[in-house]
C-alpha cells in the first residue's frame, strides 16, 4: 500500500503520541513528520516557517500535508503568507482557536484565516469534537475550499476518542493521493 505523493505529518498541538493515528501512520508508510520547535507553547509564525522550509524541499505539486487540530489552522496560516501550490492537504479536526474554551499557550494562531486555500482539502471533522463545534468546522471547510466529511460523534478523532490506526482517514487520503 504505496503512496506516490510526498506526504507530511503535522501534528497538533502537544504532538501526536506512539498511538495517535498520525504516528501509526508515519511508522507504516513513512511518512515524514515536520518537527517544530515547541509543541507546548506553539507560536504560529515559527510553526508555519519551518513547515516551509520542510517541504519547499520536495517537488511542491507532490506535497500532501495532513494536519490534525491546530495544525489544520497552521496550514491555512501558511497557505496565507507562502500562497503555495501544493497536491492537497487532509485537515482533520481542525480546532477553534478563538473558542474561549480553546487552551492557553499558543501564539498567533488568531483570526483564523479564512480564505480560500491554493490546494485541494478535504476538512474531516466530528459532531462531538471538544475543540471544535461542527458549525464552525464546516464553516472553515466552506470558507477553505475544502470538501466537508462529518465522521459522527467521534470526539477529537485522536487515542483519547478511541482512534488508532484509522483506516477511513487513510480512505480519504488515498483519495488526495490519486
Amino acid at each position: 500500500m504505496n503512496f506516490k505523493s510526498s506526504v507530511f505529518i503535522l501534528p497538533g498541538l502537544g504532538n501526536s503520541g506512539e498511538q495517535h493515528w498520525q504516528s501509526l501512520w508515519e511508522k507504516q508508510f513513512y511518512f515524514k513528520r515536520i518537527q517544530q520547535k515547541e509543541w507546548n507553547t506553539p507560536i504560529c509564525e515559527e510553526w508555519i516557517k519551518t513547515i516551509d522550509e520542510t517541504v519547499c524541499q520536495y517537488q511542491l505539486d507532490n506535497v500532501i500535508l495532513i494536519g490534525h487540530s491546530l495544525a489544520c489552522t497552521t496550514i491555512a496560516y501558511w497557505a496565507a503568507k507562502y500562497n503555495r501550490k501544493i497536491k492537497g492537504a487532509l485537515l482533520v479536526a481542525p480546532s477553534d482557536t478563538e473558542a474561549p474554551t480553546y487552551p492557553a499557550g499558543t501564539s498567533g494562531f488568531t483570526p483564523i484565516p479564512l480564505q480560500r486555500l491554493p490546494f485541494k482539502t478535504i476538512v474531516v471533522a466530528s459532531s462531538a469534537d471538544d475543540y471544535v463545534t461542527l458549525e464552525r468546522a464546516t464553516l472553515f471547510a466552506t470558507r477553505w475550499g475544502s470538501r466537508f466529511e462529518n465522521i459522527g460523534p467521534a470526539g477529537h478523532i485522536n487515542v483519547a476518542a478511541g482512534f488508532g490506526q484509522w483506516d477511513e482517514g487513510i480512505a480519504f487520503l488515498r483519495q488526495l493521493d490519486s
